[in-house]
């Protein structure tokens, strides 16, 4: 079934339609939505909040874009939004050391560990780090779906980077 075809059928209320729909990418937006909340519980609620909004507001897909890029929007600013509610925890960095460019080093970084640092940060470091070096973001829209200056997200990639870069020292 072609991405239109789809969609109509979803739009007909087509309920195999909408489980196929469903299915087609509810992994890769679960680990998005993973990804920005660093909570499975949360993720899934993100994850079911983001496919309702989806289902209903699919007659206003315009088709500028892939359906599954449509629907990462979504789910990231859903993710974001269920993240935000959330108690914030703030974890300061020591703040002394010169800015410059991080040098992440030549060696192979285990995947794994790489993604439980990555969800060790701090959540405003965690949600700015991986929207834009794992998901594209530019820091204009960033400051836009987090609502924060675009200052601000070039300050916590910085930390985030920074942050990462001590942890993951001690496997080089």
């Amino acid at each position: 079934m072609t991405e239109r075809q789809l969609i109509d059928a979803c739009l007909n209320h087509d309920r195999r339609a909408q489980h196929l729909l469903y299915e087609r990418y509810c992994k890769a937006m679960y680990t998005t939505a993973y990804r920005i909340t660093g909570d499975f519980g949360l993720a899934g609620e993100a994850l079911q909040d983001a496919f309702l909004l989806v289902f209903r507001h699919l007659a206003n897909f315009e088709g500028k874009s892939t359906l599954g890029a449509w629907i990462k929007t979504i789910v990231v600013r859903t993710a974001v939004r269920k993240s935000e509610r959330r108690p914030q925890v703030f974890d300061l960095l020591d703040q002394r050391d010169d800015p410059g460019q991080l040098d992440w080093g030549q060696s192979p970084i285990d995947a794994e560990y790489l993604e439980q640092a990555i969800l060790a940060l701090p959540e405003g470091y965690r949600r700015v780090f991986v929207l834009a070096e794992v998901e594209g973001y530019s820091h204009r829209e960033i400051a836009e779906l987090l609502g924060i200056a675009e200052g601000t997200s070039k300050s916590q990639l910085w930390s985030a980077k920074k942050k990462l870069q001590g942890m993951l020292q001690g496997i080089f």
